[in-house]
């Protein structure tokens, strides 16, 4: 039917498009842009000309990983050994 439906409250409204202007082209593949963590879910693409084909999608959003925060532990000294510790949240 030439439109997508974002489900209620989902935010989704400004970041999806179709990637071919005219989806009837049989291409009714979208885009999803700046995805974030609350994207993650079940998403059906349902295609109807003379019948109605449907496939589901999981997607999984992961968050990106902090910078980890790293120190060395031991002296500094050539030919010696050093232990290097990192952190991350």
């Amino acid at each position: 039917d030439h439109h997508v439906n974002y489900g209620s409250g989902s935010g989704l409204q400004d970041r999806v498009a179709f990637v071919q202007n005219d989806p009837s082209q049989y291409d009714a593949s979208i885009r999803l842009a700046d995805l974030q963590v609350s994207d993650t879910g079940t998403y059906q693409c349902r295609v109807k000309k003379n019948t109605v084909a449907v496939h589901e999608v999981i997607v999984t959003v992961q968050e990106k990983p902090a910078t980890p925060q790293c120190w060395t532990e031991g002296e500094v000294i050539e030919g010696s050994s050093i232990l290097l510790r990192c952190y991350s949240r």
